[in-house]
C-alpha cells in the first residue's frame, strides 16, 4: 500500500496538471499518450479516460496490453507505425517522455489541438511562445512539479478510492541499491510504470 501511495504521489500529479490544467481535457476528445507504458504515460492513460476522452496510447508492442489493461482504447506499437503518417487526428498529443516535437506532431493535431511535453527543451519552449500567438494548434509546457498542491493529492486519492487510478510498479528497490540497479534500469528507457525505493 506505501509503494502504491508512492508511486501515485510522484507522477499521477503531473499528468493531473498537464491533462486538466493545461489541456483543459474533455469528455469525448481524442488523446494521444507518447510514452504510454511509463509511469507518467500510464497515469495520463488513466487520468484522460476519467475524462471520458478517447485514449490511444504510443509504446512497444510489448507493452501494449499493460497499456490496454489501463484503460487505453488503441494502441499504436512504434516499432511497426508511425502515429504522423496514419491520418488520424488527435485533440491532445501527450508527450510523456520527451520523444516527439511539436513540428513532428503538428499534423496529427485536430485544428484546436494541443500538443504536451513534460520534457524541457529549447525545441519545446520556441514552440509554447510561437503558437501563442496562433488562434490554432498550440504547444504547452508546465512544471508541474511547482505547481502541486493538497487539492490534487485529494482528487487522486478520490480516483484511487474509487478504482478509478491505480500504481503501476514495475520494481522496487532498497536505498542501498539506488545508485547502481536502480538508476541503471531507469536509464535502459524500458520500465513499465514505476520504480519505487523501499525503506
Amino acid at each position: 500500500m506505501f509503494a502504491e501511495a508512492a508511486a501515485n504521489c510522484d507522477v499521477t500529479p503531473t499528468a493531473l496538471t498537464f491533462l486538466r490544467d493545461k489541456a483543459r481535457l474533455k469528455p469525448d476528445q481524442k488523446v494521444l499518450v507518447i510514452g504510454a507504458s511509463g509511469a507518467v504515460g500510464l497515469a495520463a492513460v488513466q487520468i484522460a479516460k476519467t475524462f471520458g476522452a478517447e485514449v490511444t496510447g504510443v509504446c512497444s508492442g510489448a507493452n501494449s496490453e499493460l497499456v490496454s489493461a489501463n484503460g487505453a482504447d488503441a494502441v499504436i506499437d512504434y516499432i511497426r507505425g508511425d502515429f504522423t503518417r496514419n491520418g488520424l487526428t488527435y485533440d491532445v498529443i501527450f508527450d510523456a517522455v520527451g520523444k516527439r516535437t511539436f513540428r513532428e506532431c503538428k499534423g496529427s493535431l485536430s485544428g484546436s489541438g494541443v500538443y504536451l511535453s513534460t520534457v524541457p527543451s529549447l525545441s519545446i519552449l520556441f514552440a509554447v511562445l510561437l503558437s501563442s500567438f496562433s488562434r490554432g494548434r498550440k504547444a504547452k509546457f508546465a512544471t508541474a512539479g511547482l505547481m502541486q498542491n493538497k487539492a490534487n493529492l485529494h482528487d487522486i486519492i478520490g480516483l484511487y478510492n474509487a478504482g478509478k487510478l491505480r500504481a503501476n510498479i514495475d520494481r522496487e528497490y532498497t536505498l542501498e541499491q539506488i545508485p547502481d540497479d536502480a538508476h541503471a534500469y531507469v536509464d535502459t528507457e524500458r520500465k513499465r510504470g514505476d520504480v519505487v525505493i523501499a525503506f
